[in-house]
């Protein structure tokens, strides 16, 4: 075999050059890809969550869900669901469908895995999405919790919804729009609503 030194010059220039580009190849090849530019946009909420994540207290889910009554056949929307705990607890009671709507990638994830766990995924949904542009025309409960501000943003919709469906609120009021019920829970407050019918919606709403 030839030594590299006896090879002529163009030859041993391109030997040169191909042992200094092999540690580089090399290097390349052990180099984790990059993201997909979709990859790390899939992760993230398609605006800004509404609210900071705090989860409903196991109690005060219970009574939320006591006052609303949830039972067979009723079909439940948590607005902002956070880890699902309450579609999960009214699906336990035996609601017909529950669904969780919620922003966040994040919470969707966890959500999804804690109805997996509770082994109640054939009648409970998570949806990620705004819960302002969510269609709740079947609902028969709606539970919140949220701000005040997004409450009094939300309640034309509430408003909007079939007469006797059911609204629930963890912590927060609907200004005008006073409660039938509220209920002390280990120093947390929790107000019921019934959907009135249509005229008296309407004049709540001013429309």
């Amino acid at each position: 075999m030839m030594s590299p030194l006896t090879l002529p010059f163009p030859a041993r220039l391109a030997a040169l050059l191909a042992a200094l580009a092999a540690p580089a190849a090399l290097a390349q090849q052990a180099s984790p890809a990059p993201p997909a530019a979709g990859a790390a946009a899939a992760h993230k909420p398609a605006r800004e969550p509404d609210v900071i994540y705090v989860p409903t207290p196991e109690r005060v889910v219970a009574a939320m869900l006591d006052l609303a009554h949830v039972g067979k056949g009723d079909v439940v929307y948590d607005l902002g669901c956070g880890d699902g705990r309450i579609v999960v607890a009214a699906a336990k009671r035996g609601a017909r469908k529950a669904v969780g709507v919620d922003i966040d990638p994040e919470r969707v994830a966890e959500a999804r895995a804690n109805v997996r766990a509770a082994g109640v995924g054939d009648r409970v949904q998570i949806r990620e999405g705004d819960l302002f542009e969510m269609d709740l025309s079947d609902a028969t409960v709606v539970t919140l919790y949220l701000l005040p501000d997004l409450n009094l943003k939300l309640k034309p919709k509430l408003l909007a919804l079939r007469p006797g469906t059911r609204i629930v609120s963890h912590a927060f009021d609907m200004g005008e729009w006073k409660p039938a019920q509220v209920r002390q829970v280990d120093g947390k407050t929790v107000y019921f609503w019934t959907v009135p019918p249509r005229a008296k919606a309407q004049a709540r709403t001013g429309r």
